[in-house]
């Protein structure tokens, strides 16, 4: 048995240096991931910040353009998320490369925009719900000093809401890693489409997928790890 398997790792990964494959789709698999959660947590925030800010003001609202402009953001905001979240991400993929960018041959700036775009939705409902977490008095007690909302947000709301939600949103960075295994669909050679390639031209399924799977698992569990650490470094420091 251990020569079989020896004889078929040769065959797929060491003759004609197939490994190659699965190194070009684990740089362009951590290069989509890395882009996709820079654009997700970005407009993540946006999102959460016109949702919040929606809520928190409601009481107080007059008839202005500025609570006008409000409204709209918010009835946007809502329909996006009610889109992304309600159709599956390989459908968003397609239509990403197929129909916005019409089959374009940047195939890896229409996987970073969908995958981005799709992070976007549930990173800002997570850290809605971290803001709305944080006592209302820190943000009166900012307004009381003179700072406007958007000051008070920026250096004192978002930092305890994101710490507060770290699990969660370490959770959406896995969950996007394992998604971009997808971007096959548009003929992105990920680390799935390059154990595809292998398989598809050794006429064997077993270890390629296998390596696949395995790589996959590593970065995960290399990722909680580092997630785990940091939680704990932050409880350190409350403690402290």
């Amino acid at each position: 048995m251990f020569e079989t398997l020896k004889a078929q790792f040769i065959l797929n990964f060491i003759k004609d240096d197939r490994w190659m494959f699965m190194w070009i789709g684990l740089r362009t698999t951590l290069l989509v991931t890395v882009l996709a959660l820079l654009i997700g947590t970005l407009l993540g925030t946006i999102f959460a910040v016109i949702r919040s800010m929606h809520d928190q003001l409601k009481p107080n609202r007059r008839d202005s353009a500025g609570a006008l402009l409000l409204i709209v953001l918010n009835t946007l905001t809502k329909v996006y998320l009610t889109v992304i979240r309600g159709t599956p991400v390989v459908v968003q993929l397609l239509i990403m490369y197929y129909i916005i960018f019409g089959a374009s041959t940047n195939k890896l700036l229409a996987a970073v925009l969908c995958f981005g775009l799709n992070s976007a939705a549930y990173v800002a409902e997570s850290i809605r719900g971290g803001i709305m977490s944080i006592d209302s008095g820190q943000m009166e007690a900012g307004r009381s000093l003179g700072l406007d909302y958007f000051t008070v947000m920026r250096f004192v709301i978002i930092p305890q809401a994101i710490k507060n939600i770290l699990p969660a949103l370490g959770n959406e960075l896995i969950t996007l890693l394992k998604e971009t295994s997808i971007a096959g669909f548009i003929g992105l050679t990920d680390i799935t489409r390059g154990a595809e390639i292998i398989r598809g031209t050794t006429y064997s399924a077993f270890m390629p997928l296998l390596g696949a799977a395995v790589i996959y698992l590593a970065m995960v569990m290399l990722l909680s790890l580092l997630l785990s650490r940091l939680e704990r470094r932050l409880s350190l420091s409350d403690r402290g």
